[in-house]
């Protein structure tokens, strides 16, 4: 059985300040190794549960977060920017599982902690085929496309609420419970990391009562921008259209192709946020 982990650090294990997410600032280190600690238990879990193999990869900010050197050396570690397929970067028909650990909230859900859809000041939302979504929609879409399900999701109870609206029986974690934005009533790590190990395990003892989420084809991307002057400069995309002064579409058969355009959106809209300043 090989498995796939998607590893985001929002939700990660007693984390609510985004500074604690951002390389030189003020609790980063720590962060770091709090996720690699929730990503541990993931992978134990699924050792537990029989996998022969499992990838995990880097899916927040720079990707370059998890502690190598503090990472189970049973699995495999994918990390650093350049990756095509970005939070789903080497996922593919080969794997019989994927598992999001520290997943967070779409934009707009008031008791998300840290609750944002890819960008957080870049973007207000993010709509898949027409219907506001958040992170865990648009990689399990992925993940489907490929024909692997998702069976476990970490993170606050508001990404644990909308994934299982959105998947069904899936197995979830809540590690904190969220009270505004940048607060939260949190689980100590020992105890949090014990549920994430037994829940991945349960999942994968489970692994056939799951089907891959599959959005119909074509896929539409659709992104509402902070800025007139965002929506603009990702227009120029070939295939990326203007829908309204603040919002771009993008219309695709393949859905690799959304998750790349992610990468180039947040390389775009991060250079014309920096040069606009406070005008942004």
């Amino acid at each position: 059985m090989r498995v796939y982990l998607s590893v985001d650090m929002e939700g990660v294990t007693g984390l609510t300040d985004p500074e604690e997410m951002h390389a030189g600032k003020r609790g980063y280190e720590r962060g770091c190794e709090l996720m690699t600690a929730d990503a541990n238990a993931a992978v134990h879990g699924a050792y537990d549960a029989g996998a022969g193999a499992v990838l995990v990869n880097d899916a927040h900010g720079s990707t370059k977060n998890l502690r190598i050197d503090l990472l189970d050396p049973r699995a495999t570690l994918i990390r650093g920017p350049g990756k095509a397929q970005r939070m789903a970067h080497g996922l593919d028909g080969t794997f019989d599982a994927a598992c999001f650990v520290g997943y967070h909230a779409m934009a707009g859900v008031p008791d998300g902690v840290l609750n944002h859809t890819w960008m957080g000041k870049e973007i207000q939302n993010v709509y898949l085929n027409g219907t506001a979504c958040g992170e865990t929609r648009v990689v399990a879409a992925c993940a489907g496309y490929h024909g692997v399900p998702v069976v476990l999701v970490t993170g606050d109870e508001a990404v644990g609420e909308e994934a299982r609206a959105l998947l069904g029986d899936v197995e979830t974690v809540a590690v904190k419970k969220g009270i505004d934005k940048f607060s939260a009533e949190l689980l100590p790590p020992a105890l949090a990391q014990a549920r994430i190990r037994e829940a991945t395990a349960r999942a994968l003892d489970r692994l056939t009562d799951f089907t891959p989420y599959v959005e119909p084809a074509p896929y539409t991307l659709g992104v509402e921008w902070n800025s007139t002057a965002i929506a603009s400069a990702v227009s120029l995309i070939p295939g990326v259209k203007l829908a309204g002064p603040r919002h771009t579409e993008f219309t695709t058969d393949e859905f690799p192709q959304i998750m790349a355009l992610f990468g180039l959106f947040a390389s775009i809209a991060g250079q014309v946020a920096c040069n606009a300043g406070p005008y942004g």
